[in-house]
């Protein structure tokens, strides 16, 4: 059969009207940053210059640390729970209202496509929302103890894999528990949050309960900080992470990390291998592989291991690469010329150990930043390539032939984020769960979440969870 031809399906990218420059949300107001600093943030799909965004200093970080203090100690932490859920049910149902505009502007930002910003982001932070609203009145009854207490100012930077569904990982149970927050997204995709700025004062949020301030890693580091705030939760690189970690060591602030991985994801030679590969796929190359739980590390019962190999090629080669604007696009941009050189790089490093590397034909555009869906076989648990988070659409492709060597292959690792089984047998999955040393075990799926249910990692992947009752925990003292 010749290969299907689709037809151009782009999005339009005039629901959005990008201004030539943001300042920071600060006390309910966009103000620019105290010494006139700014940066460009860049469409990687294009490398055009969409917006210049103000750089906060230290007296801009200070600033929005006071205001949330002040919203914190005269509104928001008196406020009932129940009246706290209203605002939070407004801003979900804006963002509903607001959804096409959102993902539009998330995948020029970001390069990620638009049926993942449309269909999977977007409506997630809603229910990230609409989950920790219906939370907000209940909280005596959480078992946290009759009467929990937030904790003050909550300093939250976040990455630039998923901008806005990070954003409401950290916002959403923030506000829920009575804090108030200070946001830093990170300096290359920072625009959906100052989208989300703008949402705010449209739910007519009181002032300086949500600040946001845009900047690189000097702001940040200036943010994690500051003396006036209570809690610091981080998403993003297990090397931050630890210099963080340092940083609040011997004060009082709470902490919660989500740092990287290397995931496992085991295919027995009973799983199903059609969806199996469908599994594989979603779970590397979603986003293009910018995800710290995807499951970059196959590991293959030999039995199977040429049928899977097999028919994941054929797989990888009907995924389109190209304009994160259409709908047909599979894989987006990678999100900047810094990780793009990151990816070449462990690559080069993964051919020159001995790996034999694979991609199928594929035309990438000429502009922009770009990787090709890669596969790399032969592959031991000496190489780079399968130690170290790529980040990138860079599958590893090991083997096992029990599942014990399994459990030993896919425990052997500085990370426990999560891993993926797929087997055919109810028994073995709960066998496999029990040994993985992983905080999400994903069973004949991957890369599926909900709010109702709780995420994080062991060793180097981070500690504290998001998500569900747990996330409540990580804002409330005790």
């Amino acid at each position: 059969m010749p290969p299907f031809e689709y037809a151009p399906a782009p999005e339009s990218a005039a629901v959005v009207d990008i201004r030539s420059h943001y300042g920071l949300f600060v006390d309910g107001e966009f103000v620019d940053a105290t010494d006139g600093q700014s940066f460009k943030t860049v469409n990687p799909a294009s490398e055009e210059v969409l917006a210049e965004v103000s750089a906060a200093g230290p007296a801009d970080v200070d600033r929005a640390v006071r205001a949330a203090r002040r919203a914190y100690d005269r509104v928001w932490g008196p406020m009932p729970g129940r009246d706290r859920a209203k605002y939070l049910y407004r801003i979900a149902r804006i963002i509903q209202e607001r959804a096409r505009e959102l993902a539009v502007l998330e995948s020029i930002d970001n390069g990620k496509p638009i049926r993942e910003s449309r269909d999977v982001d977007i409506p997630l932070v809603a229910a990230w929302f609409f989950s920790y609203a219906g939370w907000a009145d209940k909280l005596p009854y959480a078992g946290f103890g009759a009467d929990p207490r937030p904790l003050g100012v909550a300093a939250q930077v976040i990455p630039w894999n998923f901008p806005l569904l990070m954003l409401s990982w950290k916002i959403a149970p923030a506000l829920a528990c009575g804090n108030t927050v200070v946001l830093k997204p990170a300096e290359t995709t920072p625009l959906t949050a100052l989208a989300f700025a703008d949402i705010c004062r449209q739910a007519e949020l009181p002032p300086g309960v949500v600040n946001i301030i845009t900047g690189a890693g000097e702001t940040g580091a200036a943010l994690v900080g500051h003396d006036g705030v209570d809690k610091v939760a981080f998403t993003g690189s297990t090397d931050v992470g630890r210099q963080i970690a340092r940083s609040v060591a011997g004060t009082t602030k709470k902490v919660t990390l989500e740092l990287g991985g290397k995931a496992a994801n085991v295919v027995f030679d009973d799983a199903p291998i059609d969806q199996a590969v469908e599994g594989i796929v979603n779970g590397i190359f979603f986003n293009q592989g910018h995800v710290c739980c995807a499951g970059s590390r196959l590991l293959v019962q030999e039995s199977v291991y040429d049928e899977v190999l097999d028919r994941l090629r054929t797989r990888m080669g009907t995924l389109r690469v190209g304009d994160p604007l259409d709908k047909n696009t599979d894989i987006g941009a990678i999100n900047s010329a810094e990780q793009l050189a990151r990816i070449r790089a462990l690559s080069e490093v993964g051919q020159a150990e001995g790996a034999d590397i694979w991609s199928p034909p594929c035309e990438l555009p000429e502009h922009g930043y770009w990787f090709p869906p890669t596969l790399f076989t032969g592959v031991t648990q000496a190489h780079r390539i399968a130690r170290e988070e790529i980040f990138g659409p860079v599958l590893s492709v090991l083997t096992f032939r029990t599942p014990a060597e399994a459990v030993e292959k896919a425990n052997n690792t500085p990370y426990g984020l999560s891993a993926g089984v797929w087997t055919d047998k109810g028994s073995r999955i709960l066998w496999m769960a029990e040994r993985l040393r992983a905080g999400v075990v994903w069973a004949n799926t991957f890369n599926k979440f909900d709010p109702a249910s709780p995420f994080g990692g062991y060793k180097e992947s981070g500690y504290g969870r998001e998500g569900g009752r747990h996330g409540l925990e990580a804002y409330l003292a005790g």
